[in-house]
């Protein structure tokens, strides 16, 4: 009895320190492992039976309990006050969330051309001369309002370009590129495809993008194993394992945060914002470039000021939907790798 004791005290110690450890150090693990080490798309993933272990499980019901936790405080009288804060605070943003997107892609696109040889991520490399070209006259359509449905445009022409080069199943890691576009087309043709406003759009694809990053954290954590074993402080004490489990648990969970109710998606954007900042620090130049389009979109998010009747179902269904979209990501996954590179039967069992 005493040792189940023991082990299972020592389960929680483990547990906690990954998850104060991720806290800590996610800035590191949020920066993009296939800018920064050797990677292999076509490698055979970690198999489900290795991620749906018990320290999974365990994370992922404490990110469970601090999701519905933000839920309930949404509905009181806190919560209000926290959104009438961050209204405050936030209100100049919101007015310039355009404008800042501009300026922020105009600055990532000049610095694509600076740099050469890149088609819109630092990984996606071409020997195609005209393409920092390209990209350079579609930082020029930014400066008019008219013209920016143009870049839009240009960036869909991009990411089908890559997908050509890379493959759809390297390029499932950035659908926000397509989302920023459409963005860019409606809100330069000041449309509202099916009611939808264009900054929903974007804050979708930057929740998909999270959200299948973080099954890539779980799936390939031996990508990472360089980054861990030049900086082991970024773990403070977990194993490289069991840090990048409570790393992907929370970014899924951050990201699943922003499809869900107005406080509890603004602070997700805020603490992602601030997670992505930070790793630039640690990076540099490069992940700073990178990562300079979904830093302005969380950024826009966290500014959002519209609001919604939180009720019980909110609380109730967010473990469901939670599941639900975590099996859903799994699935898409591990069934899209082994299609397009392994067979069907290749399909990892639990």
């Amino acid at each position: 009895m005493s040792a189940f004791k023991n082990k299972r005290t020592s389960t929680g110690y483990a547990l906690a320190t990954a998850g104060a450890a991720s806290l800590a150090a996610t800035s590191e693990a949020q920066a993009h492992v296939k800018w920064f080490c050797a990677y292999d798309v076509a490698g055979q993933p970690q198999g489900l039976e290795q991620v749906l272990c018990a320290n999974f499980e365990g994370l992922t019901v404490l990110a469970l309990v601090c999701l519905m936790f933000g839920c309930l405080a949404e509905g009181t009288p806190l919560g209000g006050a926290l959104l009438n804060a961050l209204d405050r605070v936030t209100a100049r943003i919101r007015t310039d969330t355009e404008l800042l997107v501009r300026a922020t892609l105009g600055f990532f696109f000049v610095s694509l051309w600076e740099l050469g040889g890149i088609i819109l991520t630092p990984e996606l490399k071409t020997d195609v001369a005209w393409i920092p070209w390209f990209q350079l006259a579609l930082a020029g359509c930014l400066i008019w309002r008219r013209t920016m449905p143009l870049t839009g445009l240009g960036i869909v022409f991009l990411f089908s370009f890559a997908t050509a080069q890379y493959g759809v199943f390297h390029l499932a890691d950035y659908p926000i590129f397509l989302g920023v576009a459409v963005y860019l087309i409606c809100r330069g043709l000041d449309l509202a495809p099916f009611g939808l406003r264009p900054l929903d759009i974007v804050r979708w694809t930057a929740a998909i993008t999270l959200m299948w990053a973080s099954i890539e954290k779980w799936a390939y954590p031996q990508w990472t194993d360089p980054l861990l074993a030049a900086k082991p402080q970024m773990t403070l004490g977990a194993t490289p394992e069991l840090f990048m489990q409570a790393a992907g648990v929370i970014e899924f969970t951050l990201a699943f945060a922003l499809i869900w109710t107005p406080l509890v998606r603004r602070c997700a954007a805020i603490i992602l914002a601030a997670i992505f900042v930070s790793a630039v620090f640690e990076f540099g130049k490069v992940d700073a470039i990178g990562h300079s389009g979904i830093i302005v979109v969380l950024i826009g998010i966290a500014a959002d000021d519209v609001r919604m009747a939180v009720r019980a179902r909110h609380v109730v269904l967010a473990p469901a939907w939670y599941g639900a979209a975590l099996a859903l990501f799994l699935f898409l996954y591990y069934a899209g790798h082994a299609a397009l590179f392994g067979g069907f039967e290749t399909l990892p069992v639990i």
